[in-house]
């Protein structure tokens, strides 16, 4: 049986989906603990969890972030914002799924059932590994290793880098990230540079520095030079 963890400020309509989830065979969990989020994904390990952003303390955008440095398991964040800048958002964090509120409960059993096949049964994907000079990512773990040690990432950090990883050492142009972060959306370019801020921090987190080099009218480049510092 899969758990899947509510996390939704408005009692109704946590216990409604519970309801659901529950006719379905499933195994919904309420959390109303909604400064302890973390602390309750972490006791619980559920297969998935359903998000709600306007949440006391912090935002749903928050939890996400926090879950997804620990977790890969997919997350679908429910919210009554339905504009395109907070779906953007949501999945900028880490979400794998958004959907508005008024919604169909059908739909979002659909949507549950998709992403548990996607993540657990035949679907699921097996596990892959991008290499290149000793450097390892796991894009299905979301992890980045390297002379056995790890660092988590967010799935736009994981798209971002498999990108460049795959390109060491050519430019990868500005036209190909963008597009495989975020298809046809308008980002702006402070939205593009705090992406590869993030990559550069947890390449740093692995004692990889100077490594991503941006080029100037025409993208980013990935150099190798980890090979350079690893020990001999």
């Amino acid at each position: 049986m899969y758990d899947i963890m509510i996390v939704e400020d408005d009692g109704k309509i946590a216990a409604m989906l519970q309801a659901h989830i529950r006719k379905y065979g499933f195994n919904g969990i309420i959390v109303d603990e909604f400064d302890a989020v973390l602390d309750r994904f972490r006791e619980l390990e559920p297969h998935m969890v359903l998000l709600d952003i306007n949440l006391p303390s912090f935002d749903g955008y928050y939890w996400c972030r926090q879950i997804r440095a620990v977790s890969s398991c997919p997350i679908i964040v429910i919210s009554a914002r339905s504009g395109k800048m907070d779906q953007l958002m949501a999945l900028e964090n880490g979400a794998d799924d958004y959907m508005t509120k008024p919604f169909h409960y059908e739909i979002v059993m659909a949507k549950i059932r998709n992403q548990l096949r996607r993540a657990y049964g035949d679907l699921a994907a097996k596990e892959r590994v991008v290499s290149h000079a000793g450097l390892l990512l796991y894009p299905e773990r979301m992890e980045l290793h390297l002379n056995g040690r790890s660092v988590a990432m967010s799935k736009k950090e994981t798209v971002l880098l498999e990108t460049l990883l795959e390109r060491s050492p050519r430019v990868v142009s500005r036209e190909t990230i963008l597009d495989k972060l975020w298809d046809d959306a308008f980002v702006d370019d402070n939205t593009l540079s705090v992406n590869i801020t993030r990559i550069r921090k947890r390449l740093s987190e692995l004692g990889i520095e100077q490594a991503l080099e941006t080029v100037r009218g025409s993208g980013y480049r990935l150099n190798p030079v980890w090979t350079e510092e690893a020990p001999r």
